[in-house]
């Protein structure tokens, strides 16, 4: 079951491809999605990665919190579920 990541902290350049190759370091990454603004279409400076398991969620908040992508160090933790 895929387990879906919060990333904070992220440079105004970091696009999905990149998020999703920095993710990839720590597992199987189903996919990757950096939130944009839809007035000005930049990015928010968050996202979400969507892991292929536990155990890859797991290594990634390990591995990747505080480690560096786009010039920036990135915060990672368990994303928490959507409000309705």
């Amino acid at each position: 079951m895929s387990k879906r990541l919060f990333v904070g902290s992220l440079a105004w350049a970091t696009t999905d491809a990149t998020l999703k190759s920095h993710f990839e370091q720590a597992g199987a990454v189903e996919s990757a999605n950096v939130i944009m603004d839809k007035m000005s279409g930049r990015s928010k400076g968050f996202g979400f990665v969507e892991m292929g398991s536990d155990t890859d969620a797991s290594s990634a908040i390990e591995k990747l919190n505080g480690s560096e992508l786009d010039g920036r160090k990135i915060v990672v933790s368990e994303a928490r579920p959507k409000v309705a």
